[in-house]
């Protein structure tokens, strides 16, 4: 019954159950897809808060705990309102977990933990009492608080571990199950897209085959047809091309010439330019050699300058040191002024000691004014050798400064001979380039007239390459069809 369907039915058939087979895969995608998100959405919502909270119980845990033993190293009630805050906030996650776990083992832990708080509560109450009343002793404050808050306490961390770390196997639990659910989903879709595709594979060689049969004998009418009309097209391509090929010849030739002319105007054209331009550079640059001569010379009236100052700053320096002289002599006569003023107290008795206080100012004062005399003139004999330093320095660049002109006098005359052979070669290079252009406008005239020569040999040959083509393409086409509806007899 199918072998007498038509092409197109049989077409129409297989692309039904192909379409049937993708809507087939296309559900069972979608349905693992819900799946697996609907998995990983518990995993987040449920498991994963679950285990954030328990962590969560863990962190106020440790506040309550720091807020107690603030208060039993200070006494102060702020670390009271906090161990009621931290309260509160176990309270509430307490609250959040009854309500989001869903294991009797879970349930079982969680009450561990609310029993636990709620004796290592007591025993600190117990302790905030005795501390706030002032009945009990440091040491008693601290037995209690060793011999019960810390068993109660480890007790209240333990059972918290405890369900930090069932929880988190619960969450590894739901990952390993919606990865197993993922991988089910994936191996299911292969199976079917491979069904999927040994079927299509198998309705294409059905397909083939019948299309083989019913086109195969007008393929074979199709290639003796144009094995035909491409001989008779290979016979007139053949004198057309000959043709064809005498002219490129003749203009190719011309119009490498054409090219070697223009590339000779353009080369030509260039070294003027670059003349022209060179020509610039050094008119420019022998103005930038007198700027910098006289740039020079203004350097050396300034260094001049420099060496005069430096000479007056050696004398005032000079004059300076003798200033000190003088009042380190005034500070050593007032030195001895109040020594003897000393001795004069000294003799009066009680009367003289004002007399002597004043005596003895007057000496340290005396003193200190040395000391700085001293220092001043240590600062003068450094100021004095750095102005002889700069004084030598200064001389140096002097001289180094004239040897300078006498270079640039030398350059600026080098400037001078180079600007009048460049202006030589510049006239050089346009007399070429006119020369160059004549040539050219020569050879285009030439190129002009063999390339109207040459544009009819180009359409006969065209045509006679159209043809050939035609008919070679129709009997490749025709082979291709011929190997692909029936492989064996091609072959």
């Amino acid at each position: 019954m199918i072998r007498a369907w038509t092409f197109q039915r049989k077409v129409t058939a297989g692309f039904a159950v192909m379409v049937g087979l993708a809507a087939l895969i296309a559900g069972i995608a979608v349905y693992a897809l819900h799946t697996v998100v609907a998995s990983r959405d518990n995993l987040l919502a449920v498991n994963a808060r679950n285990l954030t909270d328990a962590q969560r119980l863990m962190a106020d845990s440790n506040e309550y705990v720091a807020a107690f033993r603030g208060f039993l190293l200070l006494t102060d009630d702020r670390f009271l309102d906090q161990r009621r805050k931290a309260a509160a906030a176990i309270e509430e996650t307490f609250r959040n977990l009854d309500q989001s776990v869903y294991t009797p083992e879970g349930h079982r832990l969680l009450n561990d933990i609310r029993i636990a708080q709620t004796e290592f509560a007591a025993v600190q109450e117990r302790v905030i009492v005795l501390r706030k009343s002032g009945n009990g002793s440091s040491a008693a404050v601290q037995a209690v608080e060793e011999q019960e808050g810390v068993p109660k306490r480890e007790n209240l961390v333990a059972a918290i571990s405890a369900f930090v770390e069932r929880e988190q196997k619960l969450l590894d639990e739901a990952r390993r199950n919606s990865s197993a659910q993922a991988s089910l989903a994936s191996t299911l879709l292969i199976c079917l897209a491979v069904a999927m595709v040994l079927f299509a594979a198998t309705t294409a060689i059905l397909l083939g085959r019948s299309l083989s049969k019913q086109i195969g004998g007008t393929v074979q009418h199709v290639q003796s047809s144009s094995a035909e009309l491409q001989t008779s097209a290979n016979q007139q391509a053949s004198g057309a091309k000959e043709t064809a090929t005498a002219m490129n010849e003749i203009t190719t030739t011309v119009s490498e010439l054409l090219a070697t002319s223009r590339q000779i105007a353009e080369s030509a054209q260039q070294v003027a330019h670059i003349a022209e331009e060179t020509l610039k550079a050094a008119q420019v640059g022998d103005q930038a050699v007198v700027q910098s001569q006289a740039a020079i010379e203004g350097i050396r009236r300034q260094v001049d300058t420099i060496v005069s100052h430096m000479l007056n700053l050696g004398k005032k320096s000079q004059q300076i040191g003798g200033v000190l002289d003088i009042i380190n002599e005034l500070a050593e006569q007032t030195n001895i002024l109040s020594i003897n003023a000393t001795i004069e107290a000294a003799g009066a008795g009680e009367q003289g000691k004002r007399f002597a206080v004043v005596g003895e100012e007057i000496r340290k004062l005396a003193d200190r004014v040395s000391g700085s005399t001293k220092e001043s003139r240590a600062l003068v004999e450094e100021i004095r050798a750095a102005v002889n330093t700069t004084i030598l320095a200064t001389e140096t660049g002097s001289k180094a400064v004239d040897t300078g002109l006498l270079r640039f006098e030398e350059l600026t005359r080098g400037f001078k001979e180079i600007a009048g052979m460049v202006a030589t070669a510049t006239q050089a290079a346009r007399e070429i380039g006119l020369s160059t252009k004549q040539q050219m406008t020569a050879v285009e005239q030439v190129n002009t007239a063999i390339s109207s020569a040459a544009q009819v040999t180009r359409e006969t040959e065209a045509s006679s390459v159209q043809t050939l083509q035609t008919a070679t393409q129709l009997a490749q086409l025709s082979h291709n069809l011929s190997r692909l509806v029936q492989p064996r007899a091609a072959a």
